[in-house]
């Protein structure tokens, strides 16, 4: 039997942290650079916003299923993340100086292909050293870990941006080294796995989930691809849509994120351990109805009262009521998100928690390929009207919610199954 180990968490969290830090900046200020540098129409960049997870589709749920199998002297996860990190932190740190857009692409390209290339391990990594009854707490440690990224990427890398366009990208790359270092000398990965010559493949789970009789296992994947399409899509556009139709600058535009990331870090632990005593299923159901609600408000509440200044805080900027919102939004994610890779992890035995994983961000990562391409799509049939997809995500939500409402395993387990 596995102990549950805090330190150990803390530590994996770095990864995430890492990861995290790295597409804050990036969904913050690539989308300013394709619109005011490169001068792109809104489809065209929420197009080029789901180019990573274009990437990520195809290679997360096969990386996943490989690290399941693969077998090495310092483990079956860390040289995807001892490859992965070092070549994204260099692509990463040469995108503000791409001057002409091939090389702009070329940059973001190896990114996109270098991160998504050891994302999976590093997430795998936490029920590969966590008991079921824990997963929850320790996905809310991970995430708490990532969600601290994502406020030192947003906060401290909009003021470096105000300063230099190159510092949160320069930032950003040190932090991910750093990060793939600790977690490389103080995880140690558990030595005995099942034989992984018996396991079914990604796509032999993936038919076994869809032809599954309890319907709970595609239940939850299609909940998770419904609503990352919300979140997705509002993300990606979120620095846009608060520059061109509320007026801010970029630098606080890009705050925005950060402000959202502090309720997220501040609920992350808060939601693994109600998730371990009410249920994930009915935290997860509760985030949700709190998120439809909150974007619901922003679409239709009118810009002054959203613009509102409210006060201002050192480190933070300044607080208006639409950071109101998206805090609370974030408290709502963290219930979501917390909870739902724990779920999906539970409903399989610890040798295929790779394979289950990269199933995982197999819909999570469809999601974020359509939800950007959807929503830059509908920004522009409304001429350039960046409201419009605040009223679509709240619908996506719904589904989300009524997907949710079927399934039944997922819970923590009474045994851990080895």
């Amino acid at each position: 039997m596995k102990k549950f180990n805090y330190g150990k968490i803390f530590l994996l969290g770095f990864g995430f942290f890492g990861v995290s830090v790295i597409w804050t900046v990036y969904n913050a200020f690539v989308p300013l650079f394709l619109a005011n540098k490169f001068g792109l129409a809104p489809a065209l960049i929420g197009f080029f916003m789901t180019l990573d997870n274009i990437a990520a589709l195809f290679i997360q749920p096969t990386v996943g299923a490989w690290s399941d199998k693969l077998r090495t002297k310092i483990g079956r996860r860390m040289p995807f993340i001892l490859i992965g990190a070092p070549v994204g932190a260099l692509a990463f740190g040469l995108i503000p100086m791409a001057a002409v857009l091939p090389l702009f692409v070329a940059c973001t390209s190896t990114l996109l292909l270098s991160m998504a290339f050891w994302r999976t391990p590093v997430v795998a990594l936490m029920p590969d050293i966590t008991p079921s009854k824990y997963r929850s707490q320790a996905n809310g440690i991970i995430n708490l870990m990532g969600g601290l990224g994502t406020i030192i990427a947003s906060l401290v890398g909009s003021t470096l941006y105000e300063i230099n366009i190159n510092f949160p990208f320069w930032m950003g790359s040190v932090l991910v080294l750093v990060a793939a270092a600790l977690v490389f000398l103080f995880i140690k990965e558990p030595k005995q796995f099942e034989n992984p010559e018996k396991q079914p493949n990604m796509l032999q789970s993936l038919r076994e989930v869809v032809t599954d009789k309890d319907k709970s296992g595609l239940r939850i994947l299609l909940a998770i691809f419904f609503w990352f399409l919300a979140y997705s899509g509002i993300d990606a556009f979120l620095t846009l849509y608060a520059t061109k139709r509320l007026g801010l600058t970029d630098g606080d535009a890009g705050r925005l994120v950060g402000h959202m990331g502090i309720t997220f870090v501040l609920f992350a632990i808060v939601a693994g351990i109600l998730g371990s005593r009410i249920g994930r299923r009915v935290t997860i159901s509760i985030g949700i109805i709190i998120m439809a609600a909150l974007i619901v408000l922003i679409a239709v509440l009118p810009i002054p009262f959203l613009t509102t200044e409210i006060t201002k805080i050192p480190g933070l900027g300044m607080i208006r009521t639409l950071n109101l919102f998206l805090m609370g939004a974030g408290i709502a994610w963290s219930f979501i998100n917390i909870n739902s890779l724990p779920m999906v992890v539970d409903m399989t035995t610890l040798a295929r928690v790779g394979t289950f994983t990269g199933l995982y961000y197999l819909f999570s990562t469809f999601s974020a390929i359509v939800g950007p391409n959807l929503n830059g799509l509908i920004v522009q049939l409304s001429g350039n009207n960046y409201n419009a997809m605040m009223f679509v995500g709240p619908f996506f939500l719904v589904v989300a919610l009524y997907m949710m409402a079927g399934v039944k395993r997922g819970e923590i387990q009474k045994e851990v199954i080895t």
